[in-house]
């Protein structure tokens, strides 16, 4: 989002006419999602791995980008097509996925202890494992964890 406090980690950006990608790594928990939407666009074990002039429209990268459930892809959009955050559900909500993070999809601020905003965010995966390196955010530990909870199967429409 434009208000968006500065990173503290990298992120790297992807472009082509009209379209930024942004990938902030530390968010990342390889699910897969933007992979299964545009194979020949997200290849993981490709470098660059984002291969945007695969894209067949910044409206496809845009869809796929939405898939991820970390919001550890983001899109801006230049050529005038729909922003991200008004793809976004009012009011935000959250789901708890089995054996894993709660998601949550809607734009919400997380804070730190000291109230201060550390990032605004149109989706988030938050560790409920408490094994995450990168609290409060989910990293994917709660498998190495054995973590187990009641939750949500598969990723609804709705979720990305």
């Amino acid at each position: 989002m434009a208000d968006e406090p500065a990173f503290s980690h990298p992120t790297r950006t992807y472009e082509r006419d009209g379209m930024r990608v942004l990938w902030e790594p530390r968010l990342c928990i390889h699910s897969g999602r933007c992979v299964q939407a545009l194979p020949d666009v997200f290849k993981p074990k490709d470098k660059p791995w984002v291969q945007l002039e695969n894209a067949p429209s910044n409206d496809a990268v845009a869809d796929a980008v939405h898939r991820c459930p970390t919001g550890a892809l983001r899109y801006e959009r230049t050529d005038g097509g729909e922003p991200e955050a008004e793809r976004m559900p009012e009011p935000p909500f959250a789901v708890p996925y089995k054996d894993g993070p709660l998601l949550v999809r809607g734009v919400v601020e997380v804070r730190g202890p000291d109230g201060e905003i550390q990032r605004r965010v149109e989706r988030v995966a938050f560790c409920r494992c408490g094994a995450s390196e990168n609290k409060p955010y989910c990293d994917g530990s709660h498998r190495k964890a054995g973590f187990k909870a009641d939750g949500i199967t598969g990723v609804p429409k709705d979720l990305g």
